[in-house]
């Protein structure tokens, strides 16, 4: 799986794509896709991340929280 890099507008190849939908991890190990040769794995943090298209990364991937902020206040 690709995801781009919003600083850079790098393609990051993610390494295992339970990290990235892991939303207890903030980063992500992956290898930058510049020219031919295969670069070194490193990481990278998933509030720089988003899709290719430019779509951004779920909450439910990046906020550990998210089920709770969604839950109705009880009256």
């Amino acid at each position: 799986m690709f995801v781009k890099d919003t600083q850079d507008q790098t393609l990051i190849k993610v390494l295992d794509v339970t990290d990235l939908i892991n939303p207890q991890n903030n980063e992500i190990q992956g290898r930058q896709q510049a020219g031919e040769e295969e670069q070194p794995p490193q990481a990278y943090e998933k509030s720089r991340l988003q899709f290719p298209s430019g779509e951004a990364l779920p909450e439910c991937w990046t906020n550990p929280d998210y089920k709770l902020q969604q839950r109705p206040t009880p009256q």
